[in-house]
């Protein structure tokens, strides 16, 4: 049985809640789609009102972070249930600016792997290398060791409804694009070390999508690589184009 694509927009820090929505209305009709999953990761502050904008759609809702605690005094922080309550279904983990500007380490993250599960919440779980990671040629072994520690205690059956997005970090807001060759290769390899942590079932149901300067110019090459199962999509998915980037084909 062939993967669902999914594409998904990462707003990161951008939207205030009546731009959230307007922008909401004018997409509604661009990513309408019934083969591939449409979702939403918006800012804390936007979730509630975005929840509300898009119902009776086919977009879903991520949220962008969280803290690994349910509640108590972590002054500032969102808590998984909350997400839940609030309508969000995905959730953005390690994602390398969480990991880069705020300190995230893989503890951390195979934790919070760990506490979306048990919420309900889907985790959209992100890795990807440095240009000079890439340089050496150092970069699938770096990146295996991000999967292994991410998925540190997580089930078979939670990792086939987990997506992994791979991003390299040079081409995250850079306009630089991995080739479509480049990125197949590590989502194959992505694929081949979730075979060998669990086995071949597992590999074969999870969904591993690209990210790093997606748009609607390169995704049909990008997402016809038998691997790449759709996109993790930054600052296009802010305007009319993620119209296209979902509807690929």
């Amino acid at each position: 049985m062939a993967r669902r694509k999914i594409v998904a927009g990462n707003w990161k820090m951008n939207m205030t809640p009546s731009e959230a929505v307007k922008l909401v209305e004018e997409l509604k009709p661009l990513v309408a789609s019934d083969d591939v999953d449409v979702v939403y990761c918006v800012p804390a502050i936007d979730i509630v009102p975005v929840v509300e904008a898009v119902k009776g759609s086919n977009v879903k809702i991520g949220a962008e972070n969280f803290y690994i605690e349910d509640k108590g005094a972590f002054t500032g922080e969102i808590s998984a249930p909350m997400l839940k309550d609030a309508g969000v279904e995905y959730i953005v983990i390690g994602h390398s600016e969480r990991r880069d500007i705020f300190g995230e380490n893989d503890i951390l993250i195979n934790a919070k792997v760990k506490k979306a599960f048990e919420a309900g919440l889907k985790p959209i779980l992100c890795c990807g290398e440095s240009l000079e990671l890439r340089k050496k040629g150092t970069y699938l072994d770096w990146i295996k060791r991000q999967i292994t520690w991410d998925l540190t205690g997580v089930t078979a059956d939670q990792v086939k409804n987990l997506v992994i997005a791979y991003e390299p970090i040079w081409a995250i807001g850079t306009g630089e694009t991995a080739s479509s060759d480049q990125a197949e290769e590590v989502c194959k390899a992505i694929r081949e070390n979730i075979s060998e942590m669990y086995d071949a079932a597992t590999a074969e149901a999870v969904r591993i999508q690209y990210g790093g300067s997606v748009n609607a110019g390169n995704a049909a090459e990008l997402f016809a690589k038998p691997n790449i199962d759709g996109g993790l999509v930054g600052g296009a998915s802010l305007k009319a184009d993620f119209g296209k980037i979902v509807n690929y084909k």
